[in-house]
C-alpha cells in the first residue's frame, strides 16, 4: 500500500469537491481548482477526510499520485501556493509594468518583458530584487517560477542570475594565473 496514497485528506469548512469522471473540481475560499484522478483510484469521504482508494494492486503507482493531486487542490483553494525567487547580480532588477507583465533586467541589450499567466499573481519587494509568485494551482505557479529562474540562471562562476529563495549554489574556482 502507498505510504502517501493511505494518508487522509482534512477537508476545511467551506471546501466542497466534486467527481466527473476522472477529473476532480475543488471549489474554496480562494476560487476552483481541477484536479486528475487517475483511472482505477476513487475518492471516499470518511470521518470529515477525503481518502484515496485503489481498485486493484494493478493501480498501486497511481495511488499517491492520485492523492497528492487532491492534496494539492485542496491546498491551494485554501491557504494558496507561493515560489519566491532572488534576482541577485550588480544592475539585476525586476518591475511590474502593468498588472500582467514583470519586467526582467539581467544584463542582456534589452529588457525582458514577461507575460503572467490567468490566475497567477506577482509581488516585488522594494529592492526590486525579490519576487513572490503566487496563486492556487501549483503546477502553475512552479512552471511560472522555473520560467522566470530560466531567464538567466545563477551563474556557477559569480552566482549572478535568478535563483530559488534559499537554493544552495556550488560555486566554482576559477581560472588560476600562470606563474
Amino acid at each position: 500500500m502507498s505510504r502517501i496514497g493511505k494518508k487522509p485528506i482534512p477537508v476545511p469548512a467551506g471546501v466542497k469537491y466534486t467527481v466527473n469522471g476522472n477529473t476532480v473540481l475543488v471549489e474554496g475560499p480562494k476560487g476552483k481548482v481541477n484536479a486528475l484522478l487517475p483511472a482505477g483510484i476513487s475518492l471516499v469521504e470518511r470521518d470529515g477526510a477525503i481518502h484515496a482508494e485503489r481498485e486493484s494492486d494493478k493501480y498501486a503507482a497511481f495511488h499517491g499520485l492520485a492523492r497528492a493531486l487532491v492534496f494539492n487542490a485542496v491546498q491551494g483553494v485554501t491557504a494558496g501556493w507561493t515560489k519566491e525567487l532572488d534576482v541577485v547580480g550588480i544592475g539585476y532588477r525586476v518591475e511590474m509594468k502593468g498588472k500582467s507583465m514583470v519586467v526582467f533586467t539581467l544584463g542582456y541589450s534589452h529588457p525582458i518583458e514577461f507575460p503572467l499567466p490567468t490566475g497567477i499573481d506577482v509581488a516585488i519587494d522594494p529592492k526590486q530584487t525579490h519576487v513572490t509568485v503566487s496563486g492556487i494551482d501549483r503546477q502553475k505557479v512552479g512552471q511560472v517560477a522555473a520560467d522566470m529562474r530560466s531567464l538567466r540562471k545563477p551563474d556557477p562562476y559569480k552566482n549572478k542570475g535568478v535563483r530559488y529563495t534559499g537554493e544552495k549554489l556550488k560555486k566554482k574556482v576559477g581560472k588560476t594565473g600562470a606563474k
